[in-house]
């Protein structure tokens, strides 16, 4: 699979070398990618497909905009005041691939969300809010490299009678009983579920390196490789989220990347690893006089985590992975420390980067690598300098700054004059409205432990 980040649309001969190649398709699932990091479009019969190359696939612009679960929240109006137009879905070029985990001959192509009337994309489309980032930063002179780690838990099919999940069996065995960071038995465990999303990733072209056994019981994390642009390191995320789950589902299990699914287990974190090339592609911060530009950068990373940390952590569950070991409620960076929210890898030369912790494996990759990506440029280009890393000792504590609650990050996202520089005012005010009004209908429902706090 070729790929290219452009928004220009893919031509036809894409379609129908594919089809040559892959004879026997029944279906072409075409997407976009909304707010939350989720894929959203159609099925379209295979004799369809070269429609869909030449004139696109139609449906709720709103839907880039939907909340986590699907339903619209009308945020500035978007969806429900206009009447909830339909924008026009159009095949992007080099996302094609087939979708081996289907019990039909499928395939799948990422799409942009555009409007109907002008062609051009969506203002509010995720892709389109990391892309103008990462030309900021271009122009800047900077060129951004990254990869991104998802966490994730296997979970039973079967719900509790109030809801709630719970770690699933793999085949053939019980679920497990006990944590096992780390543990090659662990994986070996799980090597059925884990060969398949290898082989998966292999087909459609994702660059997964490696997969681990997690703190959590029933907990893995899956790395992808770093590419030299940030849109398509977030696209890669977004794609995996969705193979996982996919084979997950063929194998009769089901994967969450909820923030915190368990109360008493670690939550899923969405790291992201970032470094700074030259013209050449020799890593700067590994080159001579690297180490004031990655100080540049971690004080870039700091002056924004705060105001964006509602893009970190976008919901109601999300907060709760914040009171887990090892989550940062501070602004600390250090070498070779896991607990802090801006970690230098014990890695030196090409490989010596910056991985930001703080996001969870709910949040949106696009808007959390800009972010990202938006702090780093602030830092750079103002020179900033950070705290004193903390010497090897644990973060300890919560910063009272720290916007330990949904509604306070949010009205300091909407707020914030200086993210507002590098994204949209408008689009923070979008995402605000939408989230608030997504909490809202959450707490409309009584919780179970009220009645034994309150009744």
């Amino acid at each position: 699979m070729h790929e290219h980040t452009t928004g220009t649309n893919a031509p036809v001969t894409d379609w129908r070398e594919f089809q040559k190649a892959n004879p026997g398709l029944e279906a072409i699932d075409a997407f976009t990618i909304d707010v939350n990091g989720n894929t959203a479009g159609k099925r379209l019969p295979a004799r369809d497909g070269e429609k869909l190359y030449e004139d696109g696939v139609q449906y709720s612009a709103c839907s880039l905009i939907a909340d986590s679960r699907g339903l619209g929240q009308g945020p500035l109006g978007i969806g429900k005041a206009d009447g909830d137009p339909d924008g026009t879905a159009l095949p992007l070029p080099g996302k094609l691939c087939r979708v081996p985990w289907t019990s039909a001959p499928t395939a799948q192509v990422m799409c942009h969300l555009t409007d109907v009337a002008t062609g051009r994309p969506i203002w509010y489309d995720p892709r389109v809010i990391l892309g103008d980032v990462v030309k900021a930063c271009r122009a800047a002179g900077l060129n951004p490299v990254a990869a991104c780690e998802l966490e994730f838990y296997l979970i039973d099919p079967k719900r509790g009678p109030d809801g709630q999940i719970f770690v699933g069996a793999l085949p053939g065995r019980s679920p497990s009983r006990r944590a096992a960071n780390l543990s090659l038995e662990a994986v070996d465990d799980a090597s059925a579920f884990l060969s398949r999303v290898d082989e998966a990733a292999r087909v459609q072209g994702l660059p997964v390196c490696g997969a681990v056994a997690e703190y959590g019981i029933g907990q893995y994390e899956v790395n992808l490789r770093h590419v030299a642009d940030p849109l398509l390191a977030a696209d890669h995320a977004v794609l995996l989220k969705r193979l996982v789950k996919g084979v997950a589902r063929s194998v009769g299990l089901e994967a969450t990347f909820m923030a915190k699914p368990f109360a008493s287990q670690p939550g899923s974190g969405l790291h992201v690893h970032v470094s700074l090339i030259d013209g050449e592609g020799r890593n700067r911060f590994g080159a001579p006089g690297g180490e004031v530009l990655l100080r540049h950068a971690i004080a870039g990373a700091q002056a924004l985590m705060y105001d964006s940390l509602a893009l970190f952590a976008p919901n109601f569950n999300s907060q709760r992975r914040y009171l887990g070991l090892f989550v940062p409620t501070t602004r600390d960076w250090d070498h070779n420390n896991r607990s802090v929210a801006f970690r230098v890898p014990a890695a030196t030369g090409q490989a010596r980067r910056l991985e930001h912790r703080v996001a969870g494996a709910d949040a949106s990759p696009h808007l959390t690598v800009a972010a990202i990506l938006a702090g780093i440029l602030h830092g750079v280009t103002r020179e900033l300098e950070p705290t004193e890393p903390l010497g090897g000792k644990a973060s300890r504590g919560s910063d009272p700054n720290f916007p330990s609650d949904l509604i306070v990050a949010l009205d300091r996202l909407e707020n914030s004059t200086l993210l507002g520089e590098y994204v949209p005012p408008k689009y923070l005010e979008l995402y605000s409205e939408l989230k608030r009004g997504e909490y809202g209908e959450l707490i409309e429902e009584v919780f179970t432990r009220e009645y034994d706090f309150y009744a």
